[in-house]
């Protein structure tokens, strides 16, 4: 039996070399699939390969028969060609019998029909497993491609590449390994076979027909393949309009426009609706060329066989023998021109799938890459120069040291550089210039999967996995049990929440977590990086968003995840970090100053104005609180700090 096989990387061949498939071709496309059809490490694959032609071979000879099966019946139906057979001759009666050879034409289309059934089941599994394959490997590869890349592109579009390209997989597959090649065989033996039973004129008159035929359809095909292009590129608008919208559901909400969404996403459909309509009047432009070209050819035998029947140069078994070899060429014929339009279809479809697994991953491990080993935790910026683009620098050597165990804040104004300071140690992007060391490593000469398994990151905006509390959780270390999940909870200061939940743990939490409150979001990614127990761990303002009082229950969860461990804290209100053991302020690209909350308060420099609007926005704010609790009941209920998992409770009871 055929097992599954895990994709570690083993057994996984490279993505396609080479650069970008704009064009992609049948037979560079064939070269790319074949070591997915006969893949080397598995012979149970390769000899289902082998019985699959052997079958299908088999059913091709069998369907040879068929119409010389009608051709005897009918002549021994009509007493043509036959003289009276004594009855002791009864083996010749068997042979010469109306009834019998009726039988056998039923019998021989049914081991036709057995046959090739036979031969896609054996090979579905083949087809399917090589689609799998290349689709899983083109899914790690878009995993593996750069945030670059990711900013760049829409998600909607993405996942309808990976569809659709999964979908070519198969049909190039399924109608060229065990199709196309066959057809062809099947019909060069029908043609050698008219030439033997009748003579060279039925050649001719076939080998013009399906000349005539390939070619119309060829040119036809050639047509619709623009049309199909548009037609891709509007689905694929309307997709991803459609998935960005519903991403925005409360931002749409918020501003009233569901109708100009409405009509955002209808005229993305109404041109896919255009090219949809172009698409299925040229395909029937196409069948009724190819239905007038074989009937023109198909009569042309059938009146020079009436013509010999009328002569008595041959039999009314031989004017059904040639329309049944006629209609047996039909078939194949037929099936070649959807072979090609099907095939020219799918390539369209594949060929941006290509293109992604072309595209050269932009951070990749060198070729003597070593897992990072972090004895104390030390981490170091040397001289770090970097830009998203050449003629917009973002930092501008900056260089600062967070010693093992300590916490070194970085604050500034918008745009000074922060957040790319936590991209660039999880190597997100690759820095310009100098150096970034943890204990004396440059992060570019170490394993990536190593570096990012010692650092854990609570983001400023959190977002879940449509899935319950618990996967969301265990995210952060997938082999932890269901007790040490719940104990990373409880230091995050969410079991209470989670408990009071109808489901509990197994509550769901949403597509990107809008079933939860922006603290039960935070307290969540808390827990996942207590579970994933890093040695080092940055906090890129990760209470910004968040109320102020929220802010000082999530900042205690921080705090002891924190302790003792080589802390980097990318910060917006500056109150979460006065007792960092340095603070770091930058100032474009640069760093502006540096020292501790005391000591930057005393230089009245940039931190001590930044610190005094803030005191100031706080204090107005405080007041403005005051002033509306003055004027409320004095016995009123305060208002719970995370309700999401709260009115869930409440609504159970």
């Amino acid at each position: 039996m055929d097992q599954p096989q895990s994709f570690d990387g083993a057994d996984v061949p490279d993505p396609p070399a080479g650069g970008s498939l704009e064009r992609a071709t049948l037979m560079g496309t064939l070269a790319h699939l074949w070591p997915y059809i006969w893949p080397g490490d598995r012979f149970d694959l390769k000899m289902r390969v082998v019985w699959s032609m052997v079958l299908l071979l088999a059913a091709k000879l069998i369907t040879l028969t068929v119409p010389f099966s009608f051709k005897w019946a009918t002549d021994a139906l009509t007493g043509a060609n036959t003289a009276p057979v004594a009855a002791d001759n009864w083996h010749l009666w068997v042979i010469a019998s109306p009834l019998l050879l009726t039988a056998s034409y039923g019998v021989t289309r049914i081991l036709m029909a057995v046959l090739t059934q036979w031969r896609d089941g054996i090979f579905a599994r083949v087809a399917m497993h090589a689609v799998r394959k290349l689709a899983t490997i083109t899914f790690i590869h878009m995993h593996e491609l750069s945030l670059r890349f990711h900013l760049e592109r829409k998600t909607g579009g993405l996942t309808r590449v990976l569809e659709r390209g999964r979908e070519g997989i198969e049909v190039i597959v399924r109608m060229v390994i065990l199709q196309l090649i066959p057809t062809i065989v099947e019909v060069t033996l029908l043609l050698a076979v008219l030439l033997w039973q009748f003579d060279w004129r039925y050649v001719v008159a076939t080998l013009i027909t399906v000349a005539v035929y390939m070619y119309y359809t060829y040119i036809a095909t050639e047509w619709r393949i623009g049309i199909r292009r548009k037609m891709n590129d509007s689905d694929t608008e309307a997709n991803t309009k459609a998935i960005d919208s519903l991403l925005n559901y409360e931002t749409v909400k918020y501003f009233s426009a569901e109708t100009r969404e409405a009509q955002r996403y209808d005229k993305s459909v109404a041109r896919y609706e255009e090219s949809s309509v172009q698409a299925y009047t040229s395909l029937a432009v196409l069948n009724t060329g190819q239905a007038v070209i074989f009937t023109l050819g198909l009569t042309a035998t059938m009146l020079m066989c009436a013509i010999g029947v009328r002569n008595g140069t041959n039999t009314v078994g031989d004017f059904v023998l040639v329309n049944a070899m006629m209609i047996q060429l039909y078939q194949p014929l037929n099936f070649m021109g959807m072979v090609y339009r099907e095939i020219k279809q799918a390539i369209i479809d594949i060929e941006k799938m290509f293109n992604v697994l072309g595209r050269e991953a932009e951070i990749k491990d060198m070729p003597d890459a070593q897992p990072l080993v972090v004895s104390a935790g030390n981490l170091r910026f040397e001289d770090v120069r970097f830009a998203y683009e050449p003629t917009r620098p973002i930092l501008k050597g900056i260089s600062f040291e967070v010693p093992a165990g300590k916490t070194v804040a970085i604050v500034g104004p918008s745009g000074a550089g922060k957040s790319t300071i936590s991209r660039l140690l999880f190597r997100l992007y690759d820095i310009s210039g100098g150096k970034i060391l943890i204990d004396g490593q440059d992060i570019r000469e170490v394993t990536q999967a190593s570096l990012r398994a010692s650092i854990g990151m609570v983001p400023q905006d959190t977002v879940l996995f449509n899935d319950t509390i618990r996967y969301n959780i265990r995210y952060g270390r997938w082999d932890a049990d269901d007790a040490e999940v719940e104990e990373a909870a409880r230091l995050a200061q969410i079991d209470h929440f989670i408990r009071m939940a109808p489901m509990g743990y197994e509550t769901q939490v949403g597509e990107r977590g809008l079933k939860l409150s922006g603290g039960e979001k935070q307290r969540v990614a808390i827990a996942r990086t207590v579970l994933k127990a890093p040695p080092i761990l940055v906090l890129d303002e990760a209470t910004s968003a968040l109320d102020t009082h929220t802010e000082h229950e999530i900042q205690g969860a921080l705090d002891r995840v924190s302790k003792n461990r080589t802390s980097l804290v990318i910060a917006h209100r500056l109150s979460t970090i006065v007792g960092a053991d340095e603070i770091i302020v930058l100032d474009q690209g640069r760093i502006a100053e540096r020292g501790t909350h005391a000591k930057l308060l005393v230089q009245g420099g940039l931190y001590a104005s930044m610190w005094n609007r803030q005191r100031e926005a706080e204090a107005a704010r405080e007041k403005l609180a005051k002033m509306a609790d003055s004027s409320e009941a004095p016995n009123r209920e305060p208002p719970p700090v995370d309700d999401a998992l709260a009115t869930s409770a409440a609504a159970a009871e």
